[in-house]
């Protein structure tokens, strides 16, 4: 459906909605119980390896999850053995994952309605992700920072991903669970909703009815 064809009386007529803590989950607990054997503070693999010195050019598709990994290795080697350090930092590039059955039926009926989009800071292995979960049809396009090489919250991920969408960037929703990329959505005339549970999506594609 494209801009033209929108329906006045809705909200709006796109949605653009994030993966990560919305859409899939991550099960951190075999990583923990590896942190717990090395002496370290559970989390610490993760605070690693998401620093953004780290973490961005995977995001930007600058390098590859196995060089990120490598990456992870070397920074926790003044903390613990490189053996360990190996195999911390692959423990959370394999961490399992889910997709959450009751966001994803939600989104799949808001489709229904409006162009659904997926805007992601995310890995160039986000495509073989979703089709593991069974999502490789879930959205009309994926916008994956991995891919157009921005992340958010520079608001050119978000302008590529109205355009995907064919309509206006003030005419369209944006679900993330991160504040300052839903900040940044809204600073561009989007509606933003801060996705901490289930319910704040449900209420706001609650405004489209039930079509």
């Amino acid at each position: 459906m494209t801009a033209s064809g929108k329906t006045k009386s809705r909200p709006f007529d796109a949605v653009l909605c994030d993966v990560d803590n919305v859409i899939r989950f991550y099960d951190m607990t075999p990583l923990a119980e590896l942190e717990r054997a090395a002496g370290l503070a559970v989390g610490t693999t993760a605070a690693v390896a998401y620093a953004p010195d780290i973490d961005l050019p995977l995001l930007l598709g600058r390098i590859t999850t196995a060089q990120w990994t490598d990456a992870i290795t070397s920074a926790l080697c003044d903390q613990v053995p490189p053996g360990r350090a190996r195999a911390l930092g692959q423990a959370l590039a394999d961490a399992p994952f889910r997709a959450d059955d009751v966001v994803v039926s939600l989104l799949r009926r808001a489709r229904r309605q409006v162009p659904l989009v997926l805007v992601t800071n995310a890995t160039p292995d986000l495509e073989r992700d979703l089709e593991a979960m069974g999502l490789s049809d879930l959205a009309d396009h994926v916008v994956s920072s991995a891919r157009v090489g921005v992340a958010k919250p520079d608001p050119e991920i978000y302008a590529i991903a109205a355009a995907r969408a064919e309509v206006a960037v003030d005419r369209c929703l944006f679900v993330d669970d991160r504040l300052e990329n839903v900040e940044a959505a809204g600073a561009l005339g989007m509606t933003g909703v801060h996705h901490r549970e289930r319910a704040d999506l449900r209420r706001a594609l609650g405004l489209l009815g039930d079509g």
